[in-house]
């Protein structure tokens, strides 16, 4: 039995956000838990899909001695104050010296955290801990599909374990897997190799998604990899690859990849392999977008001869990352297009959903919804509201992705323009709409609607996906800049091509 110290600190950082990431924005529960710290973690992580509960879970059953630090996660946005992450790194450095010494550490991290004060929030807290612990401590954490994989959190970290799946569905299972190794690490005591590789070109988003080609292959390459390297004894132990974080402006920004091992050479191989198919399929990491008109207008017709609804990816406006969840761009074309049943949500507009339940279900409200932060000179969408149904925003996520999520959301409203049919589900927190109780909560019942609006970029198609006749991809006006080619970088590397066969970034 080893003693084990556990913490996290979770945060996907868009650069270009309006928002930032204040402490109160991580001590506070939305899907996932508030802020955790000591005994208190190990119960308040119990059945969510986070990696951390994947790793408690995975620690007990192999009898380890778990010594909780802190665990804090905050919904996407822009930089994390200073005032944040010192606050965080306060509660890391007080237990970590209270309750040492450990055997080993494992963190629950993102790996595209930025900070006002460092763009490598994740290097950054390993450097301050391997200053207080010491180079020798195995430290093993686990990383988001996201990460920007910076050389410092390799060099850093004695292993890095990313998700493989994107809707992320394997949160908890990295949880678990990092802990396995871990757990192998300390009992076999064998030095590990590291073989660490940057690919040179973005990739958007919205097409990483390992559903579709080409991240599927690629994916099935990496678990390919690992276990056949492992079933013909050629010391590999992990492989991770992490496509990127394109919408944080740093200088290591991109996709990258790590591979650990027993065998130098079998480490660099396989490196090399998985970084050379990656490149191979840099042209096939593209898509068709649409702007909201022409997505109402194809939804629209392919809604007459489908039996399943036809689902809008409101990508650029997904909370998930860093989004504000209250513009409206597509909202107004599918009223002014009549798209009569259709439904969009979750629009966040606290003002709105309040007044909802001022105004009462069945009763009608003439006021402006959404556009409440005004992300690229929106205004509100005026009409005769309709307040069909209410709900106080508490219920539990069933989903892939977010199934067991405890929502506390506040009061939400389905809200329908009868001019138009068009319905809104407003709510009052910022929450992705991945998963289908966020309608049913408010009386929907989404496969049931002919056209079905989504903020969110990915993860829906977790548990969307299968009742979807189709999806579109729509480019409408959001903080979440799908194309990098639209982002007003200024710090990126030299050398780094902005898209899948874009120009090389030669500096602002």
């Amino acid at each position: 039995m080893a003693r084990i110290a556990v913490g996290g600190f979770q945060h996907e950082t868009n650069t270009f956000a309006p928002q930032q990431a204040t402490w109160e924005e991580f001590v506070r529960a939305d899907a996932w838990p508030p802020l955790l710290r000591g005994s208190e973690m190990i119960a308040g992580v119990e059945g969510f899909n986070i990696p951390i509960a994947g790793a408690v879970k995975k620690l007990a059953e192999l009898g380890h001695e778990i010594v909780p630090l802190a665990w804090a996660a905050a919904a996407p946005a822009s930089y994390v104050t200073e005032d944040a992450y010192e606050k965080m790194w306060a509660l890391f450095e007080e237990d970590l010296e209270k309750h040492g010494p450990f055997d080993a550490i494992y963190l629950d991290l993102h790996g595209a955290m930025v900070a006002e004060h460092t763009e490598d929030g994740e290097g950054e807290l390993l450097r301050r801990i391997r200053a207080n612990v010491g180079d020798e401590l195995p430290i093993v954490a686990s990383l988001d599909y996201h990460a920007n994989l910076t050389p410092e959190m390799a060099k850093l970290a004695t292993a890095l374990v990313g998700y493989r799946t994107y809707p992320h569905i394997d949160m908890a299972v990295t949880g678990s897997r990092a802990i396995e190794l871990l757990d192998k690490l300390l009992r076999e005591k064998r030095p590990v190799y590291r073989a660490y590789r940057q690919l040179d070109f973005l990739i958007p988003l919205v097409w990483q998604c390992t559903f579709i080609e080409p991240a599927k292959g690629i994916f099935d390459l990496v678990g390919e990899l690992e276990a056949g390297e492992k079933s013909h004894n050629q010391g590999i132990v992990s492989v991770t690859h992490t496509p990127g974080f394109p919408p944080a402006d740093i200088a290591q920004c991109g996709p990258a990849l790590v591979v650990y091992g027993h065998d130098r050479e079998a480490v660099e191989a396989a490196a090399d392999k998985l970084a050379a198919t990656v490149k191979a399929q840099e042209k096939a990491f593209d898509g068709e977008l649409l702007d909201p008109d022409q997505a109402a207008l194809r939804a629209i017709e392919l809604s007459k001869n489908a039996t399943k609804p036809i689902v809008l990816a409101d990508v650029q406006d997904n909370p998930g990352a860093g989004g504000t969840s209250d513009t409206v761009g597509l909202l107004a074309a599918l009223m002014r297009h009549k798209a009569r049943g259709a439904v969009i949500g979750m629009i966040v507009d606290e003002g709105a959903a309040k007044a909802a339940v001022e105004t009462g279900e069945g009763n009608v409200m003439r006021r402006g919804i959404g556009a409440v932060v005004g992300y690229g000179g929106e205004k509100p969408v005026e009409a005769d509201w309709r307040v069909v149904r209410l709900s106080d925003g508490v219920f539990t996520g069933t989903g892939p992705f977010y199934g067991g999520a405890k929502f506390q959301i506040g009061p939400m409203a389905l809200l329908t323009d009868e001019a138009s049919g068009v319905s809104a589900v407003v709510a009052c927190k910022r929450v992705q709409a991945a998963d289908q109780e966020m309608f049913r909560a408010v009386g929907v019942e989404p496969s049931k609607v002919p056209i079905l609006g989504l903020k969110s970029t990915v993860h829906f198609r977790a548990d969307f996906q299968p009742i979807a006749e189709t999806i579109l991809v729509v480019r409408s006006t959001g903080a979440h800049i799908t194309d990098p080619l639209d982002m007003p970088y200024k710090y990126l590397r030299k050398g780094i091509r902005l898209k899948p066969m874009g120009p090389v970034w030669q500096g602002a």
